[in-house]
């Protein structure tokens, strides 16, 4: 008993790994394979099941949670959408000053509104320049030269 219960919580620990793992990279895939682990690890729980067989159920039930619920899930939560015209808006015309040099076209960081945001510019500018947003794209922000 001692074994399965051992091989029981390296499993709930995986799937809390997963869980974990879904806040720092999201996208709401990896919360199923969290869901698959906690299967097996209940299975695994009750039934002696070879570690063969416990990846294929892994596999599997993570597979299918992801295609049975995560476009239901993500409904239900909650999900980010493309900016709309009014936020995009909110942003457009309004000056940030540059947190890291940029090369004309290249990417970097710019604060704005007291945050640092991901920004491309088509500009080369200087750290701590005025830069004024142009555009954005998803959440970066596009930038330009005051001068």
């Amino acid at each position: 008993m001692n074994e399965f219960l051992n091989i029981s919580v390296i499993w709930v620990l995986l799937g809390f790994a997963f869980l974990l793992l879904e806040f720092i990279i999201p996208g709401f895939i990896l919360f199923f394979f969290g869901v698959g682990a906690w299967i097996v690890a209940l299975l695994t729980f009750f039934f002696d099941i070879s570690l063969d067989v416990q990846i294929l159920i892994f596999i599997i039930s993570s597979s299918l949670s992801v295609l049975l619920f995560r476009k239901w899930l993500r409904g239900k939560m909650g999900h980010y959408s493309e900016p709309s015209a009014e936020l995009a808006d909110e942003f457009i015309g309004r000056i940030c000053v540059t947190e890291t040099a940029f090369t004309s076209n290249g990417k970097g960081k710019v604060t704005f509104k007291g945050a640092i945001w991901e920004a491309e510019s088509i500009d080369a500018l200087e750290v701590g320049e005025e830069a004024e947003i142009v555009g954005t794209k998803s959440i970066v922000l596009i930038i330009k030269s005051t001068k």
